[in-house]
């Protein structure tokens, strides 16, 4: 069956009265299509304040939106947005049914930018799109900026607290998280103590009070904050298991180091090369490398008793009460500071310090591992931009990737347009 190009349009664009296609201009040369949309005359428009409709008052500029291509070729909409006057709000432009008012792209293709973003950096996204690449990246921001406006406001149960750097300088920003929903709540500059406070500040006390548990390293600011704001923080929070393992592991090295030193000034080369065998758990040692690790651990060397302490550390959170888990500690701290090895003592006098909101793993059973899965999940994003160029798109992208928003337009659901009744 023969059918025009106008009614070929109207058809696949899914235009309906008292909208119309109007023209139709195929440049063959610049590869690329003009559609020109135009309604009816006798209309009644709809006031986007309050739903009521009266006779059409005037128009706005004409709006050009890019659309999907049609074959190979660029399509763009044109279209004039009827106005009204109403006699409560003033005179209001109508809802788009063809993009979003404030976007050059039809709610289709600014969909198609979405999700392929979602799998190529910006850079190939804006070449695949056809795009540049400001108008490419806007386009994430108009995303994100929708998405987290329909966001609904409330704060998690239980939330991860994390930094993340953003570039060499110790340049930080900090993250929080909701744990059991795996995405990005919050995401603010420096890992202060204000940079937490500024998200505690978005809830009432009432609200504060639903937090039933916060997973954190012991960082002293975010510390601080939390306990200024979460009601009883004090049982709530969990210093994450990674972070406590992190300053033993930590005085594990300086120990090895320092007896390789030593060994070395005597011509023994005992201990070269073989720095992650005393970092790795037992069951994580290489098959290939577990007769080099038990020939070692067979030699009196300080390493292997620092190594057996860190070994027996992970023990701690096997409890699942608080008391055994505070026992099983002190019986772990003597043997640590009564082990000849400064670095291992003052590992051991630091998780001391923390030991209330560590043994609180017990009662929440949470920690920071989903962070560490975003924290990856950010440096995969990261690497494949080759970095940001400011602290506003290093969030930006943070939220898109991770933040678990509803990032696609959606046209109005109820027509802005009538005809006039006879």
């Amino acid at each position: 069956m023969f059918m025009d190009e106008k009614a070929f349009f109207t058809r696949i664009l899914g235009i309906k009265l008292p909208w119309f296609v109007n023209q139709v201009i195929m440049d063959e040369a610049a590869q690329r299509i003009d559609i020109y949309v135009d309604h009816e005359r006798d209309i009644r428009v709809r006031c986007p304040e309050c739903d009521t409709f009266y006779g059409m008052y005037d128009h706005a500029p004409e709006r050009v939106y890019r659309h999907l291509n049609t074959c190979q070729m660029e399509t763009y909409i044109h279209v004039r947005p009827p106005r009204v006057n109403c006699p409560v709000h003033g005179v209001k432009q109508i809802d788009s049914e063809v993009g979003e008012n404030g976007s050059d792209m039809t709610y289709a293709f600014e969909s198609l930018i979405i999700r392929v973003a979602q799998e190529c950096s910006i850079e190939a996204t804006a070449r695949l799109c056809g795009l540049s690449w400001d108008r490419g990246w806007n386009a994430l921001e108009r995303a994100v900026d929708r998405g987290r406006a329909r966001k609904e406001h409330r704060i998690p149960s239980r939330i991860g607290v994390d930094e993340k750097s953003i570039a060499k300088g110790h340049k930080y920003e900090s993250l929080v998280y909701d744990i059991d929903a795996g995405t990005v709540e919050f995401v603010w500059d420096d890992r202060g103590q204000e940079s937490l406070e500024r998200y505690y500040r978005q809830f009432t006390k009432e609200e504060l009070s639903g937090v039933k548990a916060v997973a954190m390293d012991m960082w002293d600011p975010y510390i601080a904050a939390t306990k200024a704001y979460v009601p009883d923080a004090g049982k709530k929070i969990v210093f994450d298991r990674f972070h406590v393992m992190k300053h033993v592991l930590a005085a594990v090295d300086e120990v090895r180091k320092s007896e390789h030193h030593e060994l070395s000034e005597s011509g023994e080369q005992t201990l070269k090369g073989t720095r992650y065998l005393w970092l790795w758990s037992v069951e994580n040692i290489p098959l290939w490398r577990r007769g080099e690790f038990e020939a070692l651990r067979a030699k009196d060397l300080q390493v292997c008793r620092a190594w057996a302490i860190k070994e027996n550390l992970r023990h701690l959170w096997d409890y699942r009460y608080e008391a055994p888990m505070r026992n099983y500690f002190k019986r772990w701290y003597f043997w640590a500071t009564h082990s000849r090895l400064q670095p291992i003592k003052k590992a051991a006098k630091t998780v001391k310090a923390h030991i209330d909101n560590v043994v609180t793993y017990a009662r929440h059973r949470i920690t920071n591992a989903l962070g560490e899965a975003i924290n990856g999940k950010i440096e995969k994003v990261k690497r494949m931009a080759c970095g940001f160029r400011n602290r506003s798109h290093y969030r930006t992208a943070i939220y898109f990737h991770c933040g678990g928003l509803d990032l696609f337009p959606k046209p109005p659901t109820n027509p802005t347009l009538c005809f006039r009744a006879t």
